[in-house]
């Protein structure tokens, strides 16, 4: 949890950017407004995800997921955002896949560059596999053991 109530405003280039962003060019707005702004977004983002806590309580639950967040919208009065939300959500979710795939792309290229060397220890091992095969087909005798004596204790 923050220790002050200043933690937990959002950093005013974020809400410098995002401001920037909504408003048309050439309309400028003041220190305080972004003030006033930045904390009336850590206010609404607190409440949102007081909402979503409720949702995933009553779902006897701990995690916050993005339903529990798309009904803490609908609870809020602010369905008008759902689909807006669910669309940013679909796309960020699309670009994670996008660099997954794209590390995993690069991760099997790397393989393939080093397939080339490993090729003397890929003989080492499928003569290993040979050896091993081998003794599956030859089957050793169990070796028994003898039972031990049993043995005093002297006191």
């Amino acid at each position: 949890m923050a220790e002050k109530p200043e933690d937990l405003n959002l950093p005013m280039s974020v809400v410098t950017r995002i401001t920037k962003e909504a408003l048309p060019d050439g309309c400028a707005i003041s220190k305080e407004a972004r003030t006033a702004l930045s904390k009336a977004a850590s206010v609404f983002v607190l409440y949102a995800t007081s909402c979503a806590n409720t949702v995933a309580q009553k779902g006897k639950r701990k995690t916050l997921t993005a339903p529990d967040v798309f009904a803490a919208m609908e609870e809020m009065e602010f369905e008008t955002f759902l689909e807006p939300l669910k669309e940013s959500l679909d796309a960020f979710r699309t670009e994670q896949n996008e660099v997954k795939e794209r590390k995993a792309a690069k991760k099997r290229e790397k393989a393939a560059e080093k397939a080339p060397e490993k090729e003397g220890d890929e003989k080492e091992e499928k003569e290993d596999d040979g050896a091993v095969e081998a003794l599956e087909d030859n089957p050793v005798a169990p070796i028994e053991v003898p039972d031990t004596p049993e043995v005093e204790m002297i006191e």
